[in-house]
């Protein structure tokens, strides 16, 4: 049985990208260990197993905020991977190392095992250079940022594979130097087998029971860059033309006390919702309860390479969506599949909102040709790829046909 090791510096229950390609080698025949942080419970295991993966971790607090503190965190867990792999390597003679960024660096903990033969996955799930100008508002030309174009070339150069999430980043890491011949993309979609199958709860069904009218809907991290406040202020100024609508808004996050404060400053009352989280297995209920979901991600030099993980979800589900109009969204979906609207512009947004809850053939239309655009970049087409990619580099192509031959739900719209 080939054995393949995942490190990622982020807790692996949560890592919902790190757990679909985990899981899905364990269904294929391989062996994973997963090398991650601890969860945040003072109950967390320090290692466990789930779904047949093995998780080792460490109990690293993630407190970021200053540059220093991101520093250290990254070299106390490049350090401890390091190490354990250098031990596991004894026991286990992983196949493949699978490393996940941010830290770009952090792929060079598999250097013992590339030096035993291991290959060298490397998953650059952020684009690290354009993720700090954003964060701290960094000059493009600064010393740090050339700095840390650098380490991003030294790394992938190390790498004997590179994993990118999308075409525009792709493009952009090839412009920087990484070969097109040893990188591939493994975009962010959704497990299209859980959001097809609709799980129901009762917590689900009693808000199912008070459902107004119309439904917008937001459903992720409360945080500033996700462009909630921009949601609300357009659901303000359109509310007056979509009567009976409410804005539900499903998640937790730092941005909670301002959101309300802020709906309560536009006098929206009860219209605006914030619903607070919901477990995983209940989204999919209550994301057939909207009519329309709401993506107003802000546009900055980082975000505008962003590809929200909730669209697939309202896309898999039917919902036609109103999104942000940033890059990497418009090269995978036309005017045809979303309404698109001005990143950042409140005003651009309520108009859409306006135009999408005035025209049910619209909506209806907006949905079909976003299953249809979709299809391509399923998760059912990048699992496939995944495990392909795997196969080769371990120089066994047998797992990847050892999966089931189920049909997803991609294969049923056809």
């Amino acid at each position: 049985m080939k054995s393949v090791c995942i490190l990622v510096q982020n807790q692996y229950d949560l890592d919902v990208r790190v757990r679909r390609k985990a899981e899905s080698l364990v269904a294929a025949g391989y062996s994973v260990d997963v090398l991650a942080l601890q969860g945040t419970s003072a109950n967390s295991p320090g290692n466990y197993t789930l779904e047949g993966v093995n998780v080792f971790t460490i109990s690293i607090g993630k407190k970021r905020g200053s540059l220093v503190r991101y520093f250290y965190e990254y070299a106390a867990f490049f350090c401890w991977s390091f190490f354990k792999i250098l031990r596991q390597m004894e026991k286990r003679r992983y196949g493949v190392i699978d490393v996940n960024n941010l830290p770009d660096f952090l792929v060079f903990a598999a250097a013992y095992a590339k030096w035993r033969g291991a290959k060298i996955v490397f998953d650059m799930h952020e684009i690290t250079p354009e993720f700090y100008i954003s964060k701290y508002g960094i000059k493009e030309d600064s010393r740090l940022v050339r700095f840390l174009k650098w380490v991003e070339r030294i790394s992938f150069n190390f790498a004997d594979y590179v994993i990118t999430i999308n075409q525009p980043i792709q493009a952009l890491l090839e412009g920087r130097g990484l070969p097109a011949a040893k990188s591939t993309i493994i975009m962010n979609s959704a497990d299209d087998a859980l959001f097809a199958a609709t799980a129901r709860s009762s917590a689900f069904g009693k808000a199912a029971a008070s459902r107004p009218q119309f439904v917008m809907m937001y459903h992720g991290t409360l945080t500033r860059i996700y462009g909630i406040d921009i949601a609300i202020e357009a659901f303000a100024k359109a509310l007056q033309e979509m009567p009976g609508t409410e804005f539900w808004i499903l998640g937790a996050g730092p941005e909670k006390s301002a959101l309300q404060a802020l709906s309560q400053q536009l006098g929206l009352g009860d219209k605006v919702k914030l619903l607070g989280s919901v477990p995983p297995h209940e989204i999919p209920g209550w994301l057939n309860q909207c009519d329309i979901g709401v993506l107003a991600t802000r546009r900055d030099i980082f975000l505008e390479f962003s590809f929200s993980n909730k669209l697939p979800e309202y896309i898999i589900n039917r919902k036609a969506v109103i999104a942000s109009g940033l890059k990497t969204i418009r090269h995978y979906f036309s005017e045809e599949s979303l309404a698109f609207f001005e990143p950042n512009n409140s005003a651009d947004l309520a108009r859409q909102m306006i135009r999408v809850y005035a025209d049910a053939g619209l909506r209806k239309r907006l949905a079909e040709n976003a299953v249809r655009e979709y299809a391509p970049i399923s998760w059912s087409v990048m699992k496939d790829r995944y495990l392909e990619m795997m196969g080769t580099l371990t120089g066994d192509g047998s797992p990847a046909r050892k999966m089931p031959a189920t049909a997803g739900f991609f294969e049923q719209i056809r």
